[in-house]
Order: structure tokens, then C-alpha cells, then sequence
């Protein structure tokens, strides 16, 4: 399941009056020793041609939906740093300038919504529509978006054809046999084939390490000294390594909704604690419809709104919805309330309504629309980059045993999301090319306080994450948010957090200790 938004891897002189010094020797070691320098040694060099060269900043084309006074422009990164001079990529990059006195601004502050395969292009929007939450770091930072590599406009990744990839309905993710399961499994390996086949050449280097490396690299064509950073979900994984073979790059970084770094967590083990961070939330939600079962008639009850869900699931297993929305696509659609509390009404609105007899508004929500080739071609991007990523920066099981115990399993006490997730990373299990070693996410010289931020039931990035990136970067602070669960909280109102972030952003300083907050509102039916 896509980690993040909308929901799916020896020292030199200092080159050219460097921006960036390569990583010392104790980084090295913790990286994966020779190719490693290399690659830090490739980095440094492309750091400094960026910053000579800088960005040539102009309005964006008329189809990436980004009016004036949103600037974009590209940043030209190698495919392989351990081959600066080989074959480059471009990555887009978009800003809007800091709404305060050229004395107030701080440089750029640099935002990666998650994924792996989000865009963060949108992220100069917080501006441009006055969002009061962003309004004071607006003030001092221009607000910089880019896609990452293979995503969107940065050499887009793909591994199966867009219309294909939306096509429903699918089969139930929850097997009923023995066949169920080989039919999944082929599925995985077709994909997976296909990744091969369409975007070969660029797999080895779909890793989090070399997407940290291009932020430094856009860092430097900034014309920024050190970076600021936001991430979110996954954003928060590509903080923690750009921290670990950067840190003294770093100026200030806030994570958001935080991915445990530990090296025997990426990714497979991840995904497994999802599935169990997932049926939690996934309560709570219920709770909260139950609770408000005057608005909605689900179920006055958390055991009778499953209840009904289970109805749902089986109506539509037995004859798909429409014709097109089946037990597949109703956990696609049904996941996101889980995942954010910006759904939960929207979501219970339209299940309620087909509780009543209006079939067709929930058809609406769900449906693919084959019309929309771009909507489609950017789903598919999206999905092809988180397995990308997510395959080359670990090592996965190929043995199917494994996967089959694990997620049996966990189905019988987690079912809301375990299977879907099992076939959606089941590509990684036959993938094609290299799988790498996690980077060892630690405090290195040069670190400052990291601001971490955490919502204490988020599904997507369960809690624990956010305790052992803590542990591991030395003079970090965290801010819990009590009774929470939505994924992303520094985009939320919450006084408490959004107070301290801006504190954070403006003057460096966190809290003496670490704090907890009370959580935002809840959604009002």
C-alpha cells in the first residue's frame, strides 16, 4: 500500500569550490562501503554543477495546472551517481517566492509528500490559496515542490499500460483457494515483468538513497546552502537518509508521520505492521459512524457497521457494482477513511446513501473513468515508482511460503487491508533487478534538532516509527498527537502542533522536552 498521500527504493578535494563535501569514512561504512563513495563522491559533483548553474525559472506549461505566480523550471541529476558524467535525468522542480521582506525570507523550504511515487509539485498551492496554516512560514521561506525520479514530470516510470492498470473490476484480493493465490501470484509476476521491460534501464536506481542524493542536488541549484526540509510518510524516510549522508546539509527538517528506519523494517516487515495499523484505525472509524448512526444508518454499533461492510463486500463479490466495483476496488475507496479523517465523512455519506437505495453514488466514487488517459497515466506512474522504490532499496523474500504463512496469518486478526497489501508488494518477490541494503539511519556530525511529528494511531506509518527515528537522531524532538490517527498532522489545524512548527521553521528552536497534544477535531457528519 502506497505510503503517503492519496492512496500508493574514497574522499576527494573538494570539487569546483563544492557545495558538498563527500560523506566521511564513518558514513561510508554505514552506507555499504565502496560503490557508496562513489556515489557520495558523484553527488558532490553534481551538487557543484547544479549550483553553478542554478534554475532557470519560468511559468509553468499550461498543462501541469500551475498559474503564475508559481514558477517552474528543471534540475539536471545523473541516473547513476557513481557515474556523474554518464547519463542525466531531469527532475522538475516548481517554487513561489516568499510572501514576506527579502530581510524575513530564509531561503526555500523543500517539501516531498510521500509515496514513494507522490508529486510534490502542489506544494507552492499552500500558498498561492492562503492556506492559514502555512501563512507565517510563507513569510520566510519560498515554498519549492519537484517530482521525484521516475515520477510525474522526472523521467516517469511504468510498468503496465495506464488503461490496463485502472481497468476494473479486479479479483477479490482475499483468496478463496489454492488457484486464488496463483492467479495473484502470476498477476505479481507479470508486473513486475513489465516493470522490467518498460523501464529497465532505470530500476537499479530507483532507490531512497539517490532520491536524497537529487535533493541535494537540488539544494545546491537552489542556490541554498543547507536545506529545508518537509516530508511526509515516505517523505519522512527520504528525511531520515538525507539526514544520514547529509547532515551537515541540514538546516532545519520537520518529518511528518514517520516510517521506521530500521534497517530490518524496510520494506517487507512494514507492510506487515501496516496491515495491523490499518484494522485499528479502521475501528475507529467504525466507532465514529456508529456513533453518528442518526446521520448515517449504518449501525449503532461498531460489530453492526462491520456488519454491514461485510454485506457491502459480499454484494459485491457476488455480482460487482455497476458492473465494475468489486470487493477490490471497495477497500481501494474504502481504505482512505482510515487514512485520513478528511474522508471519514465523505465516505460514510456515500456508503449511507447506498444503504438507502442510491446504488449509483457509490458506482461514481469508485468507478475507473477510462476517459481520463492523464488521471490514469498518473495513477500507474505513481503505483510502477512506490514498487520501484520499494524493491530496490531492500532485499525481499522470494521464497512464496513466506509470504503465504505471514499473510494467513495476519488475516485472520487484521482482514481489512492484509491480502491487498500482500499482492500489491508481491512484485518485489521475483523483481528483476538489484535490491539493495536500507542505509543505517543515524545522527552524523553536523546534525541539528529535527523537529518529528506524529499522530499516535496513524495506519500508514504506525507509531513505533516515529519513537525509533527519535532514538536515533540525537537532539530531535518529538510531538505526539494524543487520540489521533489521521496521516499527515502538520497540514491539520491543531494549534498545539501548528505552533510549533512555525516556531521550528522560524527560529530553529524546539521545546525543552518532548511534547503531547491534544488531538484536532473530530469530523463533524
Amino acid at each position: 500500500m502506497v505510503i503517503g498521500s492519496a492512496g500508493a527504493f574514497a574522499a576527494v578535494a573538494l570539487i569546483a569550490g563544492a557545495v558538498a563535501a563527500p560523506a566521511n569514512a564513518e558514513q561510508q561504512r554505514s552506507t555499504g562501503g565502496h560503490s557508496q563513495a562513489r556515489e557520495a563522491v558523484g553527488a558532490a559533483v553534481a551538487a557543484a554543477r547544479a549550483a553553478k548553474k542554478g534554475v532557470d525559472w519560468k511559468d509553468c506549461p499550461a498543462d501541469w495546472g500551475f498559474a503564475a505566480p508559481i514558477q517552474c523550471g528543471w534540475v539536471t541529476v545523473p541516473l547513476d551517481y557513481a557515474k556523474p558524467n554518464g547519463k542525466q535525468i531531469k527532475l522538475a522542480v516548481d517554487r513561489v517566492g516568499n510572501t514576506g521582506t527579502k530581510s524575513e525570507r530564509q531561503g526555500s523550504l523543500v517539501y516531498n509528500p510521500g509515496g514513494p511515487g507522490g508529486s510534490g509539485l502542489r506544494f507552492p498551492t499552500r500558498v498561492t490559496t492562503k492556506n492559514p496554516i502555512y501563512a507565517k512560514a510563507a513569510k520566510a521561506y519560498d515554498f519549492v515542490g519537484f517530482d521525484p525520479r521516475g515520477v510525474g514530470h522526472s523521467t516517469p516510470i511504468s510498468c503496465i499500460d495506464p488503461q490496463e492498470f485502472v481497468k476494473a473490476p479486479k479479483d477479490d484480493p482475499v483468496p478463496d483457494s489454492e488457484a486464488d493465490k496463483r492467479a495473484q501470484r502470476k498477476l505479481a509476476k507479470e508486473y513486475a515483468d513489465g516493470c522490467y521491460e518498460r523501464s529497465g534501464e532505470m530500476l537499479p536506481h530507483m532507490t531512497t538513497p539517490n532520491t536524497a542524493r537529487d535533493l541535494d542536488v537540488i539544494r545546491a541549484a537552489l542556490g541554498d546552502k543547507k536545506l529545508n526540509y518537509l516530508g511526509v510518510s515516505y517523505g519522512t524516510y527520504l528525511g531520515a537518509v538525507y539526514g544520514t549522508l547529509f547532515p551537515n546539509h541540514v538546516r532545519r527538517m520537520i518529518v511528518d508521520s514517520v516510517v521506521n528506519p530500521a534497517k530490518d523494517n524496510i520494506w517487507y516487515q512494514a507492510n506487515l505492521n501496516q496491515d495491523i495499523a490499518f484494522e485499528g484505525r479502521w475501528k475507529d472509524w467504525q466507532d465514529w459512524v456508529a456513533k453518528n448512526d442518526a446521520t448515517f444508518h449504518l449501525g449503532d454499533t461498531r460489530a453492526k457497521v462491520q456488519q454491514q461492510w461485510l454485506k457491502l463486500r459480499a454484494e459485491a463479490k457476488k455480482s460487482p457494482l455497476g458492473g465494475v466495483v468489486g470487493p477490490a476496488e471497495l477497500i481501494g475507496f474504502f481504505q482512505s477513511a482510515p487514512y485520513y479523517d478528511s474522508s471519514w465523512v465523505p465516505v460514510a455519506q456515500t456508503w449511507s446513501k447506498y444503504v438507502a437505495g442510491d446504488k449509483q453514488a457509490l458506482v461514481d466514487a469508485i468507478a475507473p473513468d477510462l476517459s481520463d488517459t492523464a488521471g490514469n497515466a498518473a495513477s500507474e506512474n505513481s503505483n510502477a515508482v512506490y514498487t520501484a522504490v520499494e524493491c530496490a532499496d531492500a532485499k525481499w523474500p522470494t521464497s512464496w511460503q513466506k509470504w503465504d504463512k505471514d499473510n494467513t496469518r495476519l488475516h485472520k486478526d487484521y482482514p481489512f487491508m492484509t491480502w491487498a497489501n500482500a499482492w500489491m508488494n508481491l512484485p518485489c518477490a521475483t523483481w528483476k533487478t538489484e535490491q539493495q541494503t536500507p542505509v543505517d539511519v543515524k545522527t552524523g556530525k553536523g546534525l541539528p534538532s529535527v523537529l518529528i511529528v506524529q499522530s499516535e494511531r496513524d495506519a500508514a506509518t504506525p507509531y513505533e516509527g516515529a519513537v525509533e527515528l527519535h532514538k536515533r537522531l540525537k537532539g530531535s524532538r518529538l510531538i505526539t498527537e494524543k487520540d489521533a490517527g489521521s496521516h499527515g498532522v502538520t497540514g491539520l489545524t491543531n494549534p498545539c502542533v501548528n505552533d510549533r512548527v512555525d516556531t521550528y521553521l522560524l527560529t530553529g528552536k524546539t521545546d525543552s522536552k518532548d511534547v503531547t497534544c491534544a488531538p484536532h477535531a473530530t469530523p463533524k457528519p
